[in-house]
């Protein structure tokens, strides 16, 4: 989808050449795309890896491709031979004035900054790599190495656990955005271009370290450079003492107090208290106000503080769990409809699916897909005059290979 440049949606008229495959570097071009940019991605003939990654449509068409694409113009070339070398750097050297911006997690050296910034002085390029030292990593593996999998699940757990959720190729593809963003900015204010490495791993241990969690492990170990904080805050004056880690909590919040409760409808509910209004309004509704002023007394709590909750958590969740398993969760929903408290009952994606309030949401639409069908699909969070949250297809693999061709001089 090509955004004039008298159209409102903020990137009209920015172009972007995409030679990637998976998560990172696709949802980059993608989240440039839904704010207006012309984003061209190129493939090999056939397609790269990702083409027929699952979850897949009952006719075998990719989910995954159709949902990391969406927007974007598609060429297909043969990246090994000389001649589509160089129609993709022609391409980028002659993309006007508001192009020669390239997003790659590709490791091909005709592709590099050095070897295209000669015939594109201005060069933007941002390049995904899986480790700051340019080896391989993608997010299984980077999350293995970050702590998370061995502080997920309960204590019972003896294993890692793994997150459905590729977290740190999202974060990563993100980034890739707004390092573009940032470098084209740099490039509209002093004219010259800028060649960024963004790696995989990196923005895994940057977000790690923002939350607190690499600090955490550090003190908790007694690493040179820390002293031991007791769980009150405290430092503790005996310094280092043997790793334990994170404590494996299942749904419980570290912190604090919030966890899933069963409804005698069947259903779990995730019930979270962030503030002393929060953890109020639960007691009050649940019925539970003097007994959990009793228990307070008795072990001589606070559980307007975020860490006597977290203390005494299971006593607390003992507490209300009869409530929760004595009541519909239709009867859940009007009990706590008009409260502070925060609360969600847990759904299948099949259930998200369904839900109306789902097919209500601006962002979401049914969206006729090529080759696939029609799918529900979304578009950009980003809610703003010029940019329509509904979503666009992706295209059919090489669908605009002869019409981008014709377009730059030099190679139609």
């Amino acid at each position: 989808m090509v955004f004039d440049d008298r159209d409102g949606a903020p990137l009209a008229g920015l172009r972007v050449i995409e030679v990637s495959s998976f998560v990172a570097a696709p949802l980059g071009g993608m989240t440039l795309a839904q704010l207006g940019a012309e984003v061209i991605r190129i493939d090999p003939p056939g397609g790269a890896p990702d083409t027929t990654r699952w979850p897949l449509a009952p006719n075998g068409g990719s989910l995954y491709w159709a949902g990391l694409n969406k927007g974007k113009r598609s060429v297909t070339l043969d990246l090994r031979s000389p001649g589509g070398q160089r129609a993709v750097a022609e391409l980028i050297a002659g993309s006007g004035p508001d192009g020669g911006i390239v997003l790659t997690n590709a490791g091909y050296p005709w592709l590099s900054y050095d070897a295209l910034r000669d015939a594109r002085p201005d060069l933007i390029h941002l390049h995904i790599t899986g480790r700051h030292d340019g080896s391989p990593a993608v997010d299984y593996t980077v999350n293995a190495g970050v702590g998370f999998p061995l502080a997920t699940g309960d204590e019972a757990t003896a294993g890692p656990v793994n997150h459905v959720l590729p977290a740190w190729d999202v974060a990563c593809g993100l980034y890739a955005a707004i390092g573009i963003l940032a470098a084209e900015r740099h490039r509209r204010r002093t004219g010259t271009g800028r060649a960024i490495t963004l790696a995989l791993a990196d923005v895994a241990l940057a977000v790690t370290g923002y939350l607190g969690f690499l600090a955490e492990g550090q003190l908790s170990a007694g690493i040179p450079g820390g002293s031991k904080v007791l769980p009150g805050g405290t430092p503790d004056p005996a310094g280092p003492y043997p790793a334990q880690g994170r404590p494996r909590i299942g749904n419980h919040l570290y912190g604090g107090f919030a966890r899933d409760f069963r409804t005698s409808s069947g259903d779990s509910v995730l019930v979270v208290t962030l503030t002393a209004r929060h953890f109020a309004d639960l007691a009050r509704v649940t019925g539970r106000t003097e007994a959990l002023t009793a228990v307070e007394q008795a072990l001589g709590a606070d559980f307007a503080r975020d860490s006597d909750r977290y203390a005494h958590r299971e006593v607390i969740a003992a507490l209300l769990a009869p409530w929760f398993a004595g009541h519909r969760t239709d009867e859940v929903t009007s009990a706590l409809a008009g409260t502070s408290v925060l609360w969600e009952r847990y759904r299948t994606f099949a259930d998200l699916a369904a839900d109306p309030e789902t097919r209500a949401n601006p962002l979401v639409s049914l969206l006729d897909q090529p080759g696939i069908g029609q799918i529900l699909a979304t578009g950009s969070p980003l809610a703003q005059a010029g940019t329509p949250q509904a979503p666009v297809p992706a295209p059919v693999l090489g669908a605009d290979t002869e019409a981008v061709l014709r377009e730059i001089p030099g190679i139609g």
